[in-house]
């Protein structure tokens, strides 16, 4: 069997807590499995290993009983509470958990009582009116439930970039073990840093023609990946299907080539379309192989030599999309984009004060062990009821914690605030000016129209008292579009109030996302990136939000978290 890992185990117990609520089990059992599915999923080491070696039970909220189920799918590739589970409810129901606004108890409904089984009959029972006999389900939802249905078929079959970011690290780890195969590297949209992955581009190199067949050929027969179909093997490119449908290519080449290749196969198509008549203009010819001129090669083991070959300036991966990028390498004006060494702290986490799975204490700790000058605890405000948010009570005692943990880092006193449909904030501005730093997010009324959405977001920056807005849109990648911005305009309002945007680099949210980064640099406004992190584990997305903070042209000097110490205070202060 393949190697399973904590995604997967994360994966299945969630399943089980959502099969276990629609079939309407006890709520406190449905939570354990949740719990148990959100610690294993943010565990940095593998916890398929560590509960066969019986020390799975040291992770908190992880029993016995769930240690064996562990043991059980790591061993077998199915727990049997599972199977037993879904024996119960029609073949395609949990499917309709992929459908934004459909929860386990919503879907028990619509099943008991309009008898949708699956998201073809959830469409039918939306046409012909019966979803409105159910209790708690009005016009508006219906409409609601369409959107999302439209929605997540346009979606498709695509990755999030760090579920397409784990199955590369898993490829390029099988290719690195084959003989003759050197320095594998994911290419494609995933090295790029987009969003979302639709396949997975993977190249590596070899010293002599006659390895790259073989390479093909163990590629292809490796117990190690969960084959489901081989497309192609031929004599230096293999295309399968890993089980669950994620299609992967994978290219040998010869090392002269390399560059030439990992260019080529990085993208975008539109990118490569502007470097090739470039090179035709220059009576060259570019392909993955090199850059040639009749059939001398000038370049190509490099992407640099091809670049410069051009007369440009390398640009880098995740510039690649056509936007300009070309025109600026020519002109020598390309930026020098941040990097996730210039990030200085992390200003939008979570703790167990709200929905939070660490202590305080925990949070500051892992941020100070990652050379962190500064931080921020921003726990839910009163009106996240489902994340137990703080009233005015409970935050003025969390500030009190907050200032006891500080320790060997400055820690300051934040608040997640919602932002109400009318631009209002959750507590009143005696109560937000105890806070060190307000942060201002939307939450709610994530269906309002452009025009609405844009002035709810500028009103909230013109609090003075607001000095960062928090994962604008509100979308979640592959799940709900997210409210419609005139970013343009919430750009010039944070620009003239001092607010940072920020880019929150949880990857089921990167919002926002790179084209308003791009018209937020342009406008001269302040970026932010955090990673609204729940848990130890989540601090290590910030990589996400740099990916996407770059693929916007931002420069280390519009994030504000790559200041120093003194300099961020003096921002803050401002």
């Amino acid at each position: 069997m393949a190697q399973v890992s904590n995604a997967d185990i994360a994966s299945a117990f969630e399943q089980i807590a959502d099969l276990m609520e629609i079939l309407g089990k006890d709520p406190f059992r449905v939570n354990s499995y949740r719990k148990v599915a959100r610690v294993v999923g943010d565990c940095p080491a593998d916890v398929g290993a560590m509960a066969q070696a019986g020390q799975a039970t040291d992770l908190p909220g992880v029993g016995a009983g769930s240690a064996k189920k562990i043991v059980q799918f790591v061993t077998t590739g199915k727990i049997e509470v599972l199977d037993e589970l879904l024996a119960k409810v029609p073949p395609k129901l949990p499917e309709l958990l992929e459908v934004a606004g459909l929860g386990p108890k919503t879907i028990a409904k619509l099943w008991k009582q309009a008898d949708v089984v699956d998201k073809d009959s959830l469409a039918q029972a939306i046409g012909d009116g019966r979803l409105l006999s159910i209790e708690g389900i009005g016009p508006k939802k219906v409409q609601q439930l369409r959107k999302a249905l439209e929605f997540a078929a346009q979606a498709g079959g695509r990755l999030r970039l760090d579920e397409a970011t784990e199955y590369a690290a898993r490829l390029v780890a099988v290719v690195a073990a084959i003989d003759g195969a050197e320095s594998p590297t994911a290419a494609g949209s995933l090295r790029r840093g987009r969003e979302t992955v639709g396949d997975i581009d993977i190249l590596c190199t070899t010293a002599g023609r006659g390895r790259a067949a073989k390479i093909i050929q163990a590629f292809v027969q490796t117990k190690q990946l969960e084959i489901d179909k081989v497309i192609g093997a031929g004599q230096t490119k293999a295309s399968i299907v890993l089980a669950g449908g994620v299609q992967v290519d994978l290219r040998v080449v010869q090392g002269g080539s390399f560059g030439a290749a990992l260019q080529y196969f990085t993208g975008s198509k539109a990118h490569n379309v502007r470097l090739r008549e470039i090179a035709v203009n220059k009576g060259l010819k570019l392909n993955e192989y090199g850059l040639f001129e009749g059939d001398r090669q000038l370049a190509g083991r490099t992407e640099d030599e091809i670049y410069q070959a051009l007369a440009l300036t390398p640009v880098e991966p995740e510039l690649r999309e056509d936007h300009g990028e070309i025109d600026a390498a020519g002109q020598g004006r390309l930026p020098q984009l941040v990097a996730i060494d210039d990030i200085r702290g992390d200003l939008h986490m979570h703790t167990t004060a709200s929905d939070g799975l660490e202590s305080i204490e925990t949070m500051v700790a892992a941020c100070r062990a990652r050379g962190y000058a500064y931080m921020a605890v921003a726990d839910h405000s009163k009106s996240q009821v489902q994340a137990n948010g703080l009233d005015a009570a409970r935050l003025a005692k969390h500030h009190k914690a907050i200032a006891a943990a500080a320790s060997g880092i400055r820690v300051y006193f934040s608040c997640e605030v919602d932002i109400f449909k009318d631009g209002s904030l959750d507590f009143d501005d005696d109560v937000l000016a105890t806070l060190d730093m307000v942060i201002a997010a939307p939450h709610s009324a994530l269906s309002q129209k452009r025009h609405d959405a844009t002035a709810r977001i500028i009103r909230a920056i013109e609090n003075p008292l607001v000095k960062v807005i928090a994962h604008p849109s509100g979308r979640l990648i592959n799940v709900r579009a997210g409210m419609e911005l005139g970013i343009e305009e919430i750009a010039a309002a944070a620009a003239a109030n001092d607010v940072a945007l920020e880019i929150n680099a949880y990857p089921l949210r990167l919002d926002l996302r790179d084209t308003h980064v791009h018209a937020v640099v342009e406008a001269g406004a302040k970026l932010i990136i955090n990673t609204d992190a729940h848990t130890v584990g989540h601090l290590d997305y910030m990589h996400y939000g740099v990916l996407t903070a770059r693929r916007g042209w931002a420069k280390a000097a519009d994030v504000v978290n790559t200041y120093p110490a003194a300099k961020f205070e003096k921002w803050m202060q401002r």
